[in-house]
């Protein structure tokens, strides 16, 4: 497990910082970490709500160092997951945290969906995914010997690494480095100061934070990366709502220890695009468990990891949006299935049995569950890049927020964090 990471809970050491990150998840976290480095001569706050750090996605994830196949060549998205596979596999080596270089195949069991797989090689090699092949039906099985399809893309560069032991060293480092680390403090608001500290002039410089215990501190610059709560943050210093955050809960299933020999490494589906997510895959984890998973369900609270968990102002919120209206009514089919995958796991396993016919139902039980942060438009699309957003004005001139940082947000996380960092500079004239 990860060395602990001291933090000051409940105390600020000053009340005046230059620059306060909201959100240490491992985006928040890798990007304080960035600034600090590159402006050790600043002072710097990192704010979080929970007791402690990178508990949301950041600690209910995969655990998959991805390699970049998926995304659009050229985009953002793309760049981002290749250079970050590559600084995150250096980090790990730096540091002596521990990962393993597993491989992943993307399987095609269906003739139909070798043009599919065909058309991912070609994404893969335009983003410049190391050492990508594809593999026959005996390619397969020499490699997943259970493992049972047409044709797939073999990624020997995809990896896996427990993403929260990655964020807490992200963490150590900028304690290390002389930033001030906080727990507990949530943020309500965010204005400008409403009168000089003690008689100067400067007082138009410096953003107020106002926290839920009522108390304060002020800075003169804020970057949110609050994840699952970006939008409202964006909202309270005055920026657009949108993209809104829904949330979707995802069910891990996890194999019964005796049956571990099944999967060796990651084994993903070819991805369907008539539906907005990606499908269940097996995933082997760093304690040696292989997770099977995730489904994709509207989560009714924000933070829901449990069926029941309910927000009245979360599930309001996601409802009365209409761009979940229209995304609701596009995929009314797919969204019924995976509910009803998540309730009855003999589905699910039908689902995973296309790929490991050995796989039974007696071989499984019920894991982990995580909460995605899912950007939506009005419209009903899924925001599928990154998003930044400044507004305008006093309050809105002197903030960043990240929008949206969509899987594989871990994967990218130190190639984001150098690309917000430039934009903080750039914005904020460092």
């Amino acid at each position: 497990s990860a060395a602990p990471l001291r933090v000051s809970h409940r105390k600020l050491h000053r009340l005046t910082y230059d620059i306060a990150v909201v959100g240490a998840g491992i985006v928040g976290l890798a990007t304080a970490r960035e600034l600090i480095l590159r402006h050790p001569s600043l002072s710097f706050v990192l704010l979080e709500k929970e007791k402690e750090l990178s508990l949301h996605q950041s600690g209910h994830n995969s655990g998959v160092i991805h390699s970049g196949i998926y995304y659009t060549p050229g985009s953002l998205k793309a760049r981002l997951c290749v250079r970050g596979a590559t600084l995150a596999y250096e980090y790990c080596e730096k540091k002596g945290l521990p990962y393993k270089r597993c491989g992943k195949l993307i399987v095609a069991v269906e003739q139909e969906e070798i043009p599919r797989l065909k058309a991912l090689y070609e994404r893969g090699m335009k983003n410049n995914v190391r050492d990508l092949t594809i593999v026959d039906g005996k390619g397969i099985r020499d490699r997943e010997p259970y493992c049972r399809g047409i044709m797939a893309l073999d990624s020997p560069y995809t990896g896996i690494v427990d993403w929260r032991m990655v964020a807490l060293s992200y963490g150590t480092d900028f304690k290390e480095a002389g930033g001030t680390v906080v727990t507990e403090y949530e943020v309500n608001d965010i204005s400008m100061i409403k009168e000089s500290p003690s008689g100067s002039t400067e007082g138009n410089n410096f953003c107020i934070i106002t926290f839920s215990q009522g108390n304060e501190l002020r800075c003169r610059y804020v970057l949110t990366c609050g994840g699952l709560y970006s939008d409202r943050l964006s909202q309270i210093s005055g920026c657009s709502r949108e993209p809104r955050i829904v949330p979707f809960r995802g069910d891990y299933l996890v194999l019964k220890p005796e049956k571990n020999y099944l999967v060796k490494g990651n084994i993903y589906p070819v991805p369907d695009p008539r539906f907005p997510f990606l499908g269940v895959h097996f995933t082997p984890r760093m304690d040696g468990s292989i997770w099977l998973g995730p489904n994709a369900v509207l989560a009714f609270k924000r933070e829901g990891y449990k069926v029941y968990d309910f927000s009245a102002q979360d599930f309001a919120d996601a409802l009365l949006f209409r761009g979940l209206q229209k995304l609701i009514m596009r995929n009314i089919t797919f969204g019924v299935g995976e509910m009803y995958r998540g309730l009855f796991i003999g589905a699910q396993v039908k689902n995973l049995q296309k790929y490991i016919p050995e796989l039974s139902l007696s071989d499984v039980i019920r894991g982990p569950t995580g909460v995605r942060a899912q950007a939506l438009d009005r419209d009903g699309n899924l925001v599928d890049d990154f998003v930044f957003d400044g507004g305008v004005g006093d309050v809105g001139s002197r903030v960043l927020h990240v929008r949206n940082a969509p899987s594989p947000a871990a994967t990218s996380s130190l190639a984001i964090a150098e690309m917000i960092a430039d934009e903080v500079e750039n914005r904020f004239t460092l």
